[in-house]
């Protein structure tokens, strides 16, 4: 048998490693090669192939047409038996299919076979990772090669093969250790890449907006949702933004230290936690364990340690019988603390009656002012729009070179963050939803669950940082230009 096999993907076939990830956007023919050297293994070697996909309702959903293509069309072989729901080659070896979502026990058969192929692996569930990685890296000699187009950076399967080595597969496009062989392939280092290809990736590039288009062609992560009101490029551009040379003064923290608590919510979700002192989140952390009362002790002692002027916690959900906890923790201190009602609407919201301050030339002199009430839907639209501007003044700022005044931004410290990828992850996945008052309004965590986007508490807490204490008579600005 003779393989004609992408130069990138040799290594994979020569060299032994547990775990061979290949990573990478559209048109790299990532699938196509390794379904061409899984039949090369297959003939060569004798060995049976265990496939396997986080979700597979039958065979139709698996890799096997495309391992059927490699026989017949790509490799052109006789003698295989190409049967309905498995394939079977000269020597016996054999291809079975499993999914891993209905019976996440069944990674575990992966013992009885030296190489098993996880495609569309991004979708892999934490459980699904937790099963199978064990079980192969102790079976003598196994391999498992993932293929996968990554999504978010908060995934499970990028938080295990992606985020731990990002430095060295972004400088080189490939990372290897004793355990792990891992390979960026793209749309460039496909050597069958024809011209109608290049017609569609052209088209996407001028059309697409380049987060997305990075995500669909490049493989990078896909930290973004239709409608997102924070892009990832703003969140990167405010990562430190205060320790800039040309901006660190400017930054210096003034005013009340305000810290946010979002508890547990009752699907089991992690706990966040911030703080921000003037335009710094110097604060981000999570808790996953504990009864929701130690969680908020939790809070409550951190905010002690940092000295913060306001404890805000949510008090929409599991939260709102925490008053008492949370008094009795800030008794004898000069914390203040308050309980933030994202649900509250209309005139029940914050600032309803102030006016939204309208930058000039957005309306006729004539025409009524806007308020608070009129322009947001409640208080969660209001303060996660406000940190949406933040961020887009910071990019403004740091990428574009205008000048914004730092009170108007926002920066990440990125020391005091416990995870920057995961709060990315959460801040650029918060979409609009539409409102036929004409109101901005946010999508709910309820209907979020629903798209599969993760319950964003970490971002929930940075977003009530922006609670303004009343001793601060001046409400919340929100400048709509250029929105």
């Amino acid at each position: 048998m003779k393989l004609q096999v992408n130069d990138k993907l040799e290594r994979f076939l020569r060299v032994h490693k547990p775990l061979k990830i290949i990573i990478g956007g559209r048109g790299s023919g990532k699938s196509i090669g390794v379904a061409d050297c899984m039949v090369f293994k297959m003939l060569t070697d004798g060995v049976s192939i265990m496939c396997l996909r986080e979700f597979q309702d039958s065979v139709d959903d698996s890799v096997h047409n495309e391992l059927k293509d490699s026989i017949v069309e790509r490799i052109g072989l006789e003698g295989w038996d190409l049967q309905a729901t498995k394939i079977v080659a000269p020597n016996g070896a054999r291809t079975t299919y499993k999914g891993a979502r209905r019976n996440p026990d069944s990674v575990k058969s992966v013992k009885g076979y030296p190489i098993s192929w996880f495609e569309e692996a991004q979708t892999a569930s934490a459980e699904s990772l937790d099963k199978l990685i064990p079980t192969i890296i102790r079976t003598e000699g196994a391999e498992c090669w993932f293929t996968a187009n990554p999504e978010a950076s908060g995934d499970p399967f990028s938080q295990r093969f992606i985020v731990p080595f990002q430095r060295e597969l972004d400088a080189n496009g490939y990372y290897e250790d004793d355990l792990h062989m891992i390979l960026v392939l793209n749309w460039r280092d496909n050597p069958w890449w024809n011209d109608a290809q290049e017609k569609i990736r052209q088209h996407d590039f001028n059309t697409m907006p380049r987060t997305k288009y990075d995500w669909v062609w490049e493989g990078k992560f896909n930290d973004s949702v239709d409608g997102s009101i924070i892009l990832p490029e703003w969140f990167d551009a405010a990562k430190d933004a205060h320790k800039l040379p040309h901006l660190k003064a400017m930054f210096e923290p003034q005013g009340a230290k305000i810290a946010a608590h979002d508890p547990f919510d009752d699907g089991g979700d992690a706990a966040g936690f911030a703080i921000r002192h003037g335009s710094i989140i110097t604060e981000v952390h999570t808790k996953e364990t504990g009864e929701i009362d130690a969680v908020c002790s939790w809070a409550t002692k951190l905010s002690r340690d940092h000295n913060v002027d306001w404890f805000v916690w949510d008090g929409d959900g599991m939260g709102t019988g925490l008053k008492f906890q949370v008094s009795e923790a800030f008794k004898g201190t000069h914390t203040k603390y308050h309980m933030f009602k994202g649900s509250l609407s209309g005139k029940g919201q914050d600032n309803a009656e102030l006016p939204y301050m309208p930058v000039d030339g957005d309306r006729d002199s004539d025409s009524k002012v806007k308020t608070y009430a009129d322009t947001f839907k409640n208080n969660r639209a209001q303060y996660y729009i406000e940190l949406a501007r933040r961020f887009k003044n910071t990019y403004n700022c740091v990428i574009k070179g205008k000048y914004v005044d730092p009170a108007e931004m926002i920066s990440l410290n990125v020391d005091g963050i416990g995870d920057i990828v995961s709060l990315r992850t959460q801040l650029c996945r918060i979409p609009r939803k539409p409102n036929a008052q004409g109101l901005e309004q946010i999508m709910s965590k309820e209907d979020m669950k629903k798209l599969k986007i993760a319950s964003p508490n970490e971002a929930d807490a940075v977003m009530m940082t922006m609670y303004n204490p009343p001793a601060q008579s001046a409400p919340i600005k929100i400048n709509f230009s250029g929105w």
